[in-house]
């Protein structure tokens, strides 16, 4: 896209580009989002950037009026294969915080120099910048929904110092962490609404209140030293939420996870490994669009509370829920690419927005795709860690793959995971990945086609069986989710995107409802 179109996007306030790119207004020092509804600045003013921290970096500060860190993240970091759409999962996942630069490019395979020079080239920012400015938005939404001291906020938020922390609140958002806090409305925060995008996931205050979500009432009744945060997980477009906790509730594994609620309303919760403890979350369903009782199906995010045992991992904890529910997708791109095809058309028309579910503990994916979902429920009962402060029925972790290497069936994909043979983070080579999980015993082409899709967020693979699908690139992923439920609606199976193996005995392999 060069940069009149970009203009004419900003001129038309086109959300279809939020998060795509920024624009920042020399004469203000502002830095927007492309649906900005302030005036639109004159063409010779306006300069565009490819991610905020870019802007932040040329001395632009976010518009107060549009929150531009509000935006989901750009499609185009679940696309790409190179070492800078794999550098930005990573950044997002909080690779940076945990591990610095040399980590990070130790993970890429590159050098740190090499890392910078590639980022900088292509975004604006290398990745203390990125990292820096993701920081700002995790003490944000810290500052606006709790009412922890400045100081724990500042450490929990990655920042080396307080000041460190007061100069780069000061310079992104032009105002002090005191003042910052003062917006939510409370003085201290607590109990202010947010709202989570990504790719650089991006957290603020939502402009009104929401109800609390009522099953998050056992994890603070229970776990009264968890942090309970309530998050809006910003997505672009429509959003067929539906589908997408229909999958959810089929999938779901006692002890770990659990959906509650009727159809419309549902909420999903579930435990989860983070670097710093175990952690709970729960995400609402939005209503169709039109229900009279929510009009939040047309308002671009999906209620979340997080619950943890340290701070510091909220923003890892978001980019997965996000992955989970494949938030940072662009609808418009997906739907306009498959809707040219006359196969997939009147299925497209008929779920606009369906999305292609990720996963929020890949490791966990791989090993439940491998065995299947009555055996992966066994092994939570014998190997699942229990967690100290159970939060309703949810009261367990999945095994990790140290603790499986003995399992006849799971133990040759556990051992690849434990000792790094197979690599599933969010930075992993898919091809690579793909590879190696090929060599492992038991994991055929299709089990090892379903991990990629989910475990690895990879939206371009490849239905079996359904004939030519070039057109569909790179979407093939929602290809297969379009053709799965359309053999669910008729009542037909497709060609299996797992194929059984040697398995336990009346093990249950996911069959198309699990794609």
């Amino acid at each position: 896209m060069d940069e009149e179109t970009r203009y004419e996007a900003v001129a038309s306030r086109d959300a279809r580009f939020d998060g795509a790119f920024f624009f920042a207004v020399e004469t203000t020092g502002i830095y927007c989002r492309p649906s900005c509804p302030a005036v639109t600045p004159k063409r010779k003013n306006v300069r565009f950037y490819p991610t905020a921290a870019a802007a932040q970096g040329h001395g632009f500060r976010a518009c107060r009026r549009c929150r531009p860190d509000a935006v989901p993240g750009s499609a185009e970091w679940n696309v790409r294969a190179d070492v800078v759409g794999r550098a930005m999962r990573m950044i997002g996942d909080g690779i940076v915080d945990r591990e610095g630069v040399p980590g990070l490019a130790g993970r890429l395979g590159y050098s740190a120099r090499q890392v910078q020079r590639q980022l900088t080239a292509e975004l604006g920012a290398g990745p203390v910048a990125l990292a820096r400015a993701q920081r700002a938005h995790t003490a944000r939404v810290l500052l606006q929904t709790t009412g922890l001291p400045v100081t724990e906020i500042a450490f929990a938020a990655g920042f080396a110092s307080v000041r460190q922390f007061n100069d780069t609140i000061r310079q992104i958002y032009a105002r002090t962490p005191s003042a910052l806090r003062a917006e939510s409305g409370t003085g201290t925060g607590t109990g202010a609404r947010a709202v989570a995008g990504a790719g650089t996931r991006t957290l603020t205050r939502a402009p009104d209140p929401a109800p609390a979500l009522s099953p998050d009432a056992a994890c603070r009744t229970d776990l009264p030293r968890l942090t309970g945060i309530p998050l809006r997980l910003a997505h672009r477009g429509p959003y067929a939420a539906r589908e997408v906790f229909d999958l959810l509730a089929r999938e779901a594994l006692p002890h770990t996870e659990e959906v509650t609620g009727a159809p419309g309303a549902r909420t999903y919760r579930r435990t989860l490994r983070l670097p710093h403890g175990p952690g709970f979350v729960s995400v609402d369903e939005a209503r169709p669009a039109g229900d009279p009782r929510d009009a939040r199906a047309r308002s671009g995010w999906l209620e979340a509370r997080i619950h943890l045992t340290e701070l510091r991992d909220l923003t890892t904890a978001v980019q997965r829920l996000r992955r989970l529910f494949d938030l940072d997708a662009d609808p418009y791109a997906v739907d306009e690419r498959l809707g040219a095809d006359p196969r997939l058309a009147p299925l497209v028309a008929a779920r606009p927005g369906l999305r292609s579910p990720g996963a929020a503990e890949p490791e966990e994916y791989a090993l439940r795709a491998l065995v299947g979902h009555a055996a992966a429920g066994r092994l939570v009962e014998r190997y699942g860690e229990p967690v100290d402060r159970p939060c309703g029925r949810l009261d367990r972790l999945f095994p990790e793959p140290a603790a499986l290497r003995d399992d006849p069936v799971a133990g040759p994909l556990a051992a690849a995971l434990a000792d790094g043979t197979v690599r599933l983070d969010p930075g992993a080579d898919r091809d690579e990945a793909e590879r190696a999980l090929l060599t492992v015993p038991g994991v055929t082409r299709g089990t090892a086609a379903l991990i990629r899709m989910r475990a690895l967020g990879d939206p371009d693979v490849a239905p079996e069986g359904e004939g030519d699908d070039e057109a569909w690139r790179p979407w093939r992923s929602y290809a297969t989710r379009h053709l799965r439920l359309r053999a669910e609606d008729t009542g037909h199976r497709v060609h299996d995107t797992v194929h059984p193996g040697t398995v336990h005995p009346g093990l249950v392999h996911p069959g198309p409802d699990s794609v």
